[in-house]
C-alpha cells in the first residue's frame, strides 16, 4: 500500500529512524516503524483489519480517519489517500478499495498531541 504524509516534517519524522527516536522515543519509534511496514506490505486497508495495532475507523468530528495503536494511549492517525474515499452502500469506508493512506499525525488520546 502506498503511504503519504500530511506534510514534509511528518514525512521526515517517519522516514528517518534517528529523527523518529528523537521525536517519539525508542519504544514508540519501534512501534511506528512496525506499523508503517505493515501498512506498506498490505495491498488494501482490508488486509490490516486483523493486524496488530487495532486499525479502526474514527467517528464524530474524526469521521473518515483511521487510527491504530502505538504504545500506551498514543495512536497513529491516518486517512485514505483516495479522493473521494471509497464508501460502501451503508456509508462506511470500503476497506477493500483503500489502496493508499496518508499519515496525518501521532496523537495521545488523553489530550496532548505530537
Amino acid at each position: 500500500m502506498n503511504i503519504c504524509f500530511a506534510n514534509s516534517k511528518l514525512r521526515k519524522q517517519c522516514n528517518d529512524s534517528r529523527e523518529m527516536r528523537k521525536v517519539w522515543g525508542d519504544k514508540r519509534a519501534r512501534k511506528m516503524s512496525v506499523r508503517l511496514q505493515e501498512i506498506h506490505a498490505a495491498e488494501t486497508l482490508d488486509d490490516l483489519s486483523h493486524a496488530h495495532g487495532h486499525f479502526h475507523e474514527l467517528h464524530g468530528d474524526r469521521k473518515g480517519q483511521i487510527s491504530c495503536s502505538l504504545d500506551g494511549s498514543y495512536r497513529l492517525i491516518l486517512k485514505p489517500a483516495e479522493d473521494p474515499p471509497p464508501h460502501k452502500a451503508d456509508g462506511g469506508l470500503d476497506w477493500k478499495e483503500v489502496r493508499g493512506l496518508i499519515v496525518i499525525g501521532v496523537e495521545d488520546y488523553h489530550g496532548s498531541s505530537t
